[in-house]
């Protein structure tokens, strides 16, 4: 059975950092173009960070760039979410996805082949 997940919730003062993991069990993460995306009950889901299956392609939404970074250790099986910087607005329920296809991974389709339950990152003094 297909499962991934995402440890790492947290709660992080404002200018503080965290890091996200998306962990699969039953598929190979290093095959698929993986994304984090972030929603709020009362906004709608948001592409926060995408990266290609051969790693040559990555997208930041504009509210992110220059603070956050994904990467992935393929021995591991992992994905990870750098989040610098944080602020208020980066409050969200974050989730992972992986698809076979980056470009739907970056249009955050809800189709995608496989997501995460998410995790909550709360950024509060």
């Amino acid at each position: 059975q297909v499962h991934l997940r995402e440890p790492g919730a947290g709660l992080v003062q404002p200018g503080g950092s965290l890091r996200l993991s998306c962990a699969a069990s039953g598929l190979a993460l290093d095959v698929y173009a993986i994304g984090w995306f972030r929603q709020a009950p009362w906004k709608e889901r948001e592409a926060v960070s995408c990266i290609s299956a051969n790693d040559k392609e990555t997208y930041y939404g504009d509210s992110v760039k220059g603070r956050f970074a994904i990467s992935r250790d393929n021995a591991k099986n992992m994905v990870y979410l750098q989040m610098n910087s944080l602020e208020a607005e980066d409050t969200d329920k974050y989730y992972c996805a992986a698809d076979w296809s980056y470009h739907k991974v970056v249009a955050g389709l809800g189709s995608l082949e496989h997501w995460g339950q998410g995790t909550l990152v709360t950024v509060s003094s």
